[in-house]
């Protein structure tokens, strides 16, 4: 750790920040795709006067930066401000020299690839404790001053940007992929942040629950909890299991159930965020990754 910060996270940070500037540049920037918030902002005027992204990224989050800091947090402010100085530096890298990729004939492509790698990017850099300014900052404080969620104040920043690019720039055609591809960059980074902690949470109701959870936990080493349930319609009181394991271990689960009493009923729930022994900590409740 450097003050608090670890290597691993500014690391991966930095790699999340490529990622994200080389799809801008290659695919965006070169077959003129759009983007939503600040980014879309930088593309919009590289778009109409060739002002590079990379400057203008940094010119419109130094004022934001210095209005929201507090409402980031120490660690967030400080990866914040290294994502957004990264992206900056890989965008005038990336424009030094970049890769010729001509799909023009091929704007879904475009659009799919533009998705990915600024969901990719992003995603990392999320996933790791950090942002890249914009819209989030601004997000943060309509919230507290508004009331607005975060969600409704990103959603409709990011559409004035891009229809304010189809309108100024843009035509038609473009703004449509730029919207194809705002989604798949959106479902990307869902994915990156909670892909890799997916699990799957399973209610057990069964008159044999105290066998099941033996069972679960003699041949599977997963923790159940046990609740206090009642039939609203019987009244009847029957304890309820919650039990989380991960998604290559339900259908093992499903089957120690069924021996023990195959009329029980099961619900299966996705898990997008799996904290504590067995996931990420230890037996001894040492993190698992550090």
């Amino acid at each position: 750790m450097i003050f608090g910060l670890k290597i691993k996270n500014i690391a991966f940070i930095l790699f999340g920040s490529a990622i994200f500037s080389f799809g801008i540049v290659h695919f965006n920037m070169q077959h003129n795709l759009g983007e939503g918030g600040f980014t879309g902002i930088t593309l919009l005027l590289y778009f109409l006067w060739e002002w590079d992204p990379a400057i203008t990224n940094i010119i419109l989050n130094i004022p934001l930066f210095l209005i929201g800091w507090k409402f980031l947090g120490r660690n967030t402010f400080i990866y914040s401000i290294i994502g957004t100085g990264a992206v900056s530096l890989f965008l005038s890298i990336f424009q030094v020299k970049p890769f010729a990729i001509h799909l023009e004939s091929d704007m879904t492509l475009v659009a799919l690839f533009a998705g990915v790698f600024i969901g990719i990017g992003l995603g990392i850099i999320f996933r790791f404790g950090g942002t890249t300014g914009g819209v989030d900052i601004i997000a943060r404080l309509v919230n507290k001053y508004v009331g607005w969620s975060m969600g409704r104040t990103m959603f409709l920043f990011d559409f004035v940007v891009i229809m304010t690019s189809v309108f100024a720039i843009l035509d038609l055609k473009q703004g449509m992929y730029t919207l194809v591809a705002v989604y798949i960059g959106a479902r990307v980074i869902d994915f990156i942040q909670e892909g890799a902690y997916s699990a799957k949470g399973t209610t057990i109701i069964s008159s044999h629950s105290d066998a099941i959870a033996a069972k679960i936990l003699k041949e599977m080493d997963r923790g159940v909890t046990v609740l206090e349930g009642r039939g609203s319609f019987s009244g009847d009181k029957r304890d309820v299991l919650y039990c989380v394991v991960a998604r290559n271990e339900i259908v093992r689960l499903k089957t120690i159930i069924h021996s023990i009493d195959p009329h029980a009923f099961v619900a299966v729930s996705t898990v997008h965020d799996v904290l504590g022994e067995g996931f990420t900590l230890d037996e001894n409740k040492n993190p698992i990754e550090e």
